[in-house]
């Protein structure tokens, strides 16, 4: 039997990765190439941890905020399983409009295994959309940090 040639799924969840998440991993440089939303930008972070792509995670993290050590260990034994976006669904279906619209939050569930062992992240990130000095100038949105939410 012959491999499929179908386009495998975007990590994110989204259909295709040369459709989804890739533009803007490839295109991180470029500001007609930025995630338009907050979600959006979750969404390639969250694919750019799947790929191990630091310089992406970097770029589109806050200068206030944006470590200093290395954040992806080549070494680890680390499997992202898959993610569930939480609040930015149940915020459209009630159609809030933000009070800031240069400010965002995204809750999400990221599901990962470590050494063999199944674990999850439960976060609400918060993102800025600001000029960045990188891109001449041109507005993008970042990834400042987050929350993670109480356990019933």
């Amino acid at each position: 039997m012959s491999k499929s040639k179908t386009p495998v799924g975007c990590p994110c969840g989204g259909p295709a990765l040369a459709t989804c998440c890739g533009p803007f991993l490839d295109g991180w440089r470029d500001p007609a190439r930025q995630p338009p939303t907050a979600e959006a930008l979750m969404r390639s972070r969250y694919t750019a941890y799947t790929l191990r792509n630091e310089p992406y995670l970097l770029a589109t993290w806050h200068p206030s905020t944006r470590p200093t050590e290395q954040i992806v260990d080549p070494d680890e034994s680390l499997q992202w399983l898959g993610l569930e976006v939480k609040s930015a669904l149940r915020l459209r279906q009630r159609k809030v409009e933000p009070a800031n619209p240069d400010e965002d939050f995204v809750e999400f569930v990221a599901r990962f295994r470590v050494a063999g062992k199944g674990q999850r992240l439960h976060e609400v990130s918060r993102f800025l959309r600001e000029p960045d000095p990188a891109l001449g100038g041109a507005a993008r949105w970042f990834y400042v940090d987050g929350a993670f939410p109480e356990k019933p």
